[in-house]
């Protein structure tokens, strides 16, 4: 299957082509700001805790390629720990049933679709 063409990042002036909508500087700077200015504080408090690390890595290292994608026949790596069942509409937050491992393209489709970040 192949790949998209690359597009010049979504940030203003940065020319860097990319797969995704920022390059990976951008990408970094864009998450950053928004934890710091728009995400829910009780949700990056839990996003930080140690059980939340913990279970994360261990569902990557369980299941290292995004579920999407596998679906469709591709494999690629996983990098995000999704709650299929989104925390603020009764998902449970540390149950392994509720979590799936996406690549990022996969985490931001998802996420437009549930109205979050970037719906």
């Amino acid at each position: 299957m192949p790949h998209k063409v690359p597009h010049n990042c979504n940030h203003p002036g940065c020319h860097e082509l990319t797969h995704e909508r920022y390059c990976e500087r951008h990408k970094q700077l864009n998450n950053q700001n928004y934890n710091r200015y728009q995400r829910d504080r009780t949700a990056q408090t839990f996003y930080e805790s140690a059980e939340w690390r913990k279970l994360r890595q261990m569902k990557l290292r369980d299941d290292p390629t995004c579920e999407e994608c596998r679906k469709s026949g591709t494999l690629v790596k996983a990098t995000v720990v999704d709650h299929i069942t989104p925390i603020r509409h009764g998902g449970e937050r540390l149950s392994m049933e509720n979590l799936q491992s996406l690549c990022g393209s996969c985490h931001s489709r998802k996420s437009a679709k549930e109205g979050s970040r970037f719906g």
